[in-house]
């Protein structure tokens, strides 16, 4: 894992130890929190908006890089249910992202066989923002690769809350019984429920900016995640930094609570 130490104010890297391996295995579903690009345009004395544009393009490489390594699904949060709180002309610019992102990047995610596809209360943004995100979706949904999941206008618990109505009423209009309700049910009524039972969880969740927490992303997917923190700011995220997730990754012991069978005639402690 990437380890910083200050120095004169700043940050310099320790090298690695760790090395990605292109035949180990890949996550097959790679969730990413895009943090730090406010700090990036600020550190060059940029206005906050530059660095969301810079990292739009950060988006585009690291999509292509994850599509080439062979991960199935990577998914994006891109803007949550709290970011509205942000300065108005923040947000403004923040919706018109998606227009200017896929108007550029459609071409180049048809001849890269992604598909598009977006979690979040789409309902609740602007019109010129879902136009964009429905047109993006309809001419990329005959490709057969990966999925670039963009979590829009989402938050987790917002998602489960949601989940849980839905299933009350199944219940209430006795289309459902409550000895149904299990762990399957309700990953079939969260906003990942669209994929297949085995992509659903993200096997390894990103953090860039140096934040070593959730905010809210995926609560419910991200039981057996594993996750990697990194101090590199989203706009500077590239495709090394995603090989070096995935070499730690690869390099982790998952056991999912149990223990590994060579372990079990030994001690457990």
């Amino acid at each position: 894992m990437l380890r910083f130490f200050p120095q004169k104010n700043k940050y310099i890297q320790e090298k690695s130890e760790l090395r990605f391996n292109s035949d180990g295995p890949i996550p097959q579903h790679i969730a990413i929190i895009m943090d730090g690009n406010g700090r990036w345009a600020q550190n060059r004395r940029l206005p906050r908006v530059a660095g969301h544009k810079e990292g739009m393009e950060t988006v585009k490489k690291v999509t292509k890089q994850a599509s080439r390594l062979g991960v199935k699904v990577l998914t994006l949060y891109a803007f949550s249910t709290e970011n509205w709180k942000r300065p108005k002309d923040e947000v403004s610019f923040l919706m018109q992202l998606p227009v200017d992102f896929f108007d550029t990047f459609v071409p180049e995610l048809i001849k890269e066989n992604v598909k598009v596809h977006v979690i979040g209360y789409e309902d609740l943004l602007p019109e010129h923002t879902q136009d964009a995100v429905k047109r993006a979706i309809e001419q990329t949904k005959d490709n057969t690769g990966m999925v670039l999941n963009f979590a829009l206008n989402y938050g987790s618990r917002a998602e489960i809350v949601t989940a849980v109505k839905a299933i009350a009423t199944e219940v209430r209009n006795e289309e459902k019984s409550i000895e149904e309700i299990d762990d399957t049910l309700i990953a079939e009524h969260l906003m990942t429920g669209f994929l297949p039972t085995e992509l659903r969880d993200p096997e390894l969740v990103i953090r860039t900016s140096g934040e070593e927490r959730i905010s809210n992303f995926l609560l419910w997917q991200l039981a057996y995640s594993e996750l990697y923190f990194t101090k590199a700011l989203w706009p500077d995220f590239d495709g090394a930094h995603l090989e070096e997730a995935i070499a730690s990754f690869q390099n982790r012991d998952r056991r999912f609570g149990g223990v590994k069978n060579k372990e079990k005639e030994g001690d457990q402690s």
